[in-house]
């Protein structure tokens, strides 16, 4: 169980700003999605909390700055499942999801019972056993990419980023890798970040959205504020519906131009 805290997050790529001082707090348990058009910063503001790119600003886990930690410490503590992953073909789905152990064991040592016990685990919820002994190689985008989220899912880390988990990924897989992490979240604490196109399923699962233009932060609060017609045609560019369901969920609809307006 931990918390997250992000300050005047800023992101430069040279002379270009590409995330414009992100502030936001997750207490432990909590979940935010990031949502905006392609080229908004969100995947490049879940790579600065994990040390992937260079920021300036404070990012605290528990209150202690995160780059203050070691490598594996902050493996431990935070992890990630990245947009577009790099998969050795040549290793098994088992063997890719030990990798998530990687910060509890030793650099001679070898993965205890605890370590095989936890990947079968994971392995079994996200229905993935029948690839354990697979070659990635073999395997489609949709179940590489269930693989991937499974190795997050095996580090136990109390926080976990999403960059599209869920893109490569069958309406039925989407909902059963999402469940399984909200499960968590329920069961032990585990606080996310995600970023996603699908606006319904990310108002569906998150507590509350940001809305990233440009960088910024344009909009932000429960998806009833952020999901709007009116908010989603000037950032997004789309004509849509926004239509609540009797249990609160914001249902986002496509809608065509008219051809007489054409």
């Amino acid at each position: 169980m931990s918390s997250i805290d992000l300050r005047d997050v800023t992101v430069r790529y040279g002379r270009t700003t590409v995330v414009h001082g992100f502030t936001e707090s997750l207490r432990s348990g909590e979940w935010l999605g990031l949502i905006g058009p392609n080229g908004a910063g969100k995947s490049t503001l879940l790579r600065a909390v994990v040390g992937i790119v260079a920021c300036t600003g404070e990012i605290d886990v528990d209150g202690s700055p995160l780059a203050h930690r070691s490598r594996t410490r902050r493996a431990a503590l935070v992890a990630y499942v990245p947009q577009e992953p790099l998969l050795p073909d040549d290793m098994t789905g088992a063997e890719y999801v030990m990798l998530g152990r990687a910060p509890y064991v030793s650099y001679f040592g070898t993965e205890t019972r605890h370590d095989r016990a936890m990947v079968d685990d994971v392995l079994e919820r996200l229905d993935l056993g029948r690839f354990a002994a697979r070659r990635l190689g073999s395997l489609s985008g949709g179940e590489r990419q269930r693989l991937v989220i499974a190795r997050a899912l095996a580090t136990e880390a109390p926080i976990l980023l999403l960059d599209e988990p869920t893109s490569a990924l069958d309406i039925g897989h989407q909902q059963q890798a999402l469940e399984l992490v909200a499960r968590l979240r329920h069961d032990h604490g585990l606080t996310v970040i995600s970023a996603m196109h699908d606006l319904t399923l990310a108002g569906l699962y998150s507590d509350r959205l940001a809305l990233l233009h440009e960088g910024s932060v344009v909009a932000s609060g429960p998806a009833t504020e952020v999901l709007r017609a009116d908010t989603l045609a000037e950032f997004y560019g789309v004509r849509v519906s926004v239509h609540l369901e009797p249990d609160g969920t914001v249902v986002v609809i496509p809608r065509r131009d008219d051809l007489a307006d054409r």
